[in-house]
């Protein structure tokens, strides 16, 4: 979810090549970039829709992002950008603030849906792992799975602890519907403006053995992890793997 050029699908699918992902880009020379990659990578199992996930169906205003942040080389081949990672749902609130390279020039009107149609659509019963980086979109996405966050095992999401973007959920509003939907956090890597967590179904954790908890535990234990994983800043396979040793 916030696919953007889809590097983190080519990832997934490298690690696991008989799963099926599901990538949302609402921007279209973004979803493009998502089609070329599906191409060159061959990834039969990168199903990729030009939509922005949301509370409910219609269509929203969004608000790209450009710019490039200092001592980064702009890519040869265009296939990623570092600006283009910061669009959103929201209006940017503080997060030129916190980036003043970043760029807000350009809005959009792009298509929207909830999680919920969209898994009654595709006959989608259960979901293993969810990576979201909406850009303070987040609590909507959430809230548009309604009866279907009971069939999502795991979630990897970014949060924020002060407003990026104006009348965005912070972190403990995330972590309000999280708990109240039964998951509980694994991991918990922030800095005093934002981070990323790992929320795991209770359920789906109980019965898990104990060798595979234990594998869990250690993540969450461990503090050397990146604080973002990101396509802008990279994420090797060995710490995917240990994600997903259960």
């Amino acid at each position: 979810m916030g696919a953007c050029e889809g590097l983190s699908s080519v990832r997934y699918l490298s690690l696991f090549p008989k799963s099926s992902v599901y990538a949302f880009e609402p921007i279209p020379n973004n979803f493009l970039q998502i089609l070329k990659n599906k191409k060159e990578y061959s990834l039969e199992n990168l199903n990729a829709f030009e939509l922005g996930l949301s509370s409910k169906k219609g269509e929203a205003t969004f608000y790209v992002s450009s710019g490039k942040p200092p001592n980064k080389d702009t890519p040869t081949d265009n296939s990623t950008s570092f600006g283009n990672k910061s669009s959103s749902l929201y209006k940017p609130g503080k997060t030129k603030e916190v980036h003043p390279w970043l760029k807000f020039n350009e809005s959009i009107t792009i298509k929207t849906e909830t999680l919920e149609n969209f898994c009654i659509d595709k006959k989608i019963n259960s979901i293993d792992f969810i990576h979201m980086d909406v850009q303070g979109a987040e609590l909507i996405v959430l809230e548009g799975a309604k009866e279907t966050i009971a069939n999502i095992n795991s979630i990897w999401l970014e949060v924020e602890k002060i407003a990026l973007y104006e009348k965005q959920a912070l972190k403990s509003h995330i972590e309000e519907f999280l708990l109240k939907n039964n998951f509980i956090c694994i991991l918990n890597k922030m800095n005093h403006i934002a981070g990323d967590q790992l929320w795991v179904k209770k359920s789906y954790f109980n019965n898990l053995s104990e060798e595979k908890k234990t594998s869990l535990n250690r993540i969450k234990s461990k503090t050397a992890l990146k604080s973002r994983v990101s396509s802008t800043f990279g994420i090797t396979k060995d710490k995917i793997k240990n994600f997903f040793k259960f």
